[in-house]
């Protein structure tokens, strides 16, 4: 897995014209192998490819465009092993993590885009009243002042070459998941994976290229410098960008974006609140809520990190989430029962460091983690549990992205409410209660693109995306397609 990577470019592998750099595996801290550094005139080439590409695939048929999404799936499904290594290696996700929540999504994503859907939708006819229309030429041209009726049918057409810039926690499904409903729907993309762990997304463009993706219909140019990102983002062919990352890079790219009236899809921070209510299930808020410290070792945006506990539960609560956080084995991502593995770099890994030692200086109790694990390599951070927190400190109000949980009190059903909306976040909350008709009623009540009602669980099909500083735009299922695609309206008189 040493070998030094090629950027695909307008459907050939090039060399890239600023060298390699070395992709680290997180849980050995060895080298994973070179990612290609492309340069500022490869990143426009491979727009400018994508934009020569668009005409031809926007004019090919949703079948045959389904066709090649589908064989794709099926590349990609048999290589689960082979990809689930690299991804492992490079991200530090435990094995099983990669398998199925990487690799495996990425085959279903794939897969789901693979099934043709309608694009255009009739509108009820509108009818038209006689009136007093007057007698110029203009308006007897439209029929004004007669009785009619006009038809109208709406038509989702391709918005262009698509800039997609991902995230380096899920190198599989997050590329995928954009990938494919901008093919989908006609669309050419260039991707920009993120520079700590590219390689797993030019085995996906492999994959493509196999499966008969037409030249320049998909391109991937990497880079750790940040001028890759901002060619590939600012270039005049580039009609759309879908960014998965920090709130504070989404705005960078959305004034950018707005210079260029480039339509947008960002997916961005998040501090997702759980509100435990004293009738909750607890035994399942702790399974919820305890995922935050092993799915991908807390790096991911719609995890519950913070968790308003009504004062009835509160005790019972923290008890037991510390006593889940401490039985968690934290280690080798490829032992079979390892379940936190390490965070992406040593860099990440200070920084969540300096939070749980900022949250001590602000005055929370740590009662789980907190120490670094005496592993001799590895970017490791232990689950770790902060108690007796307040929502103005900045461990409970900024996105740590690591595997730290800290947790609230409240007393009755307003305040936390207004708690958990007391944010500049808004991605994904939790309410858990054994009053369905209250969790409901409180999940209406939360500003968030998402609520899981006593589950943490996602249903694929609807929509995903964040109010306020968590994004713009939803995507997923069919909102992808509609993400990724212009309304047209054609109209007729009947």
């Amino acid at each position: 897995m040493t070998a030094r990577q090629a950027l695909f470019v307008g459907g050939s592998w090039a060399e890239p014209d600023g060298g390699h750099y070395e992709v680290i595996d997180p849980a050995t801290e060895q080298t994973v192998g070179w990612a290609p550094e492309a340069s500022r005139d490869q990143v426009l080439a491979a727009c400018a490819a994508a934009r020569e590409a668009f005409g031809p695939w926007s004019r090919t048929s949703p079948e045959e465009r389904a066709a090649v999404l589908g064989r794709a799936a099926r590349i990609i499904g048999g290589r689960v092993e082979e990809y689930a290594e690299l991804a492992r290696a490079e991200t530090g996700a435990t094995t099983a993590t990669a398998r199925a929540m990487q690799v495996g999504v990425a085959a279903a994503r794939f897969r789901r885009y693979a099934r043709v859907e309608p694009a255009e939708w009739a509108i009820p006819p509108q009818i038209n009243e006689a009136g007093r229309g007057g007698t110029s030429h203009a308006l007897k041209a439209v029929g004004e002042g007669r009785a009619g009726v006009m038809g109208a049918l709406a038509v989702r057409q391709p918005v262009g070459v698509v800039t997609c810039v991902t995230s380096y926690n899920n190198p599989w499904a997050n590329p995928a998941g954009k990938i494919a409903p901008a093919l989908a729907m006609g669309n050419t993309v260039v991707v920009k994976p993120a520079p700590q762990d590219p390689l797993s997304v030019y085995r996906m463009a492999e994959a493509l290229e196999a499966a008969g993706v037409p030249p320049g219909v998909v391109n991937v140019v990497s880079g750790a410098r940040t001028e890759v990102g901002e060619a590939a983002v600012e270039s005049p062919d580039v009609d759309m960008v879908s960014f998965t990352g920090s709130t504070a890079v989404g705005q960078r790219i959305a004034e950018v974006c707005g210079r260029g009236m480039k339509r947008q899809l960002m997916e961005l921070g998040g501090k997702g609140a759980a509100v435990v209510f004293d009738d909750a299930d607890i035994r399942s808020a702790v399974a919820g809520i305890g995922t935050t410290f092993s799915f991908y070792s807390g790096q991911i945006c719609t995890a519950p990190t913070r968790v308003l506990a009504q004062r009835g539960v509160y005790d019972r609560l923290v008890e037991q989430l510390a006593g889940y956080a401490d039985r968690l084995k934290v280690g080798d991502p490829g032992e079979p029962d390892t379940v936190v593995g390490p965070v992406i770099s040593a860099a990440h890994r200070d920084r969540v460091e300096s939070y749980v030692e900022l949250g001590r200086k602000e005055g929370a109790v740590v009662v789980a983690g907190g120490e670094r694990p005496a592993l001799p390599t590895g970017f490791y951070v232990p689950p770790t549990l902060l108690a007796d927190c307040t929502n103005d400190m900045r461990v409970a109000r900024e996105e740590i992205f690591g595997p730290v949980v800290v947790v609230i009190p409240f007393d009755d059903e307003e305040e936390g409410i207004a708690l958990a909306n007391d944010t500049d976040y808004g991605l994904i909350d939790y309410v858990w209660s054994g009053d369905v008709a209250r969790a409901f009623r409180v999940a209406r009540r939360l500003r968030a693109g998402g609520v899981g009602v006593n589950t943490v669980g996602r249903n694929m099909e609807a929509p995903f995306g964040g109010f306020k500083k968590s994004g713009v735009g939803r995507d997923v299922g069919s909102y992808a397609l509609h993400a990724y695609s212009e309304v047209q309206a054609i109209v007729w008189p009947g």
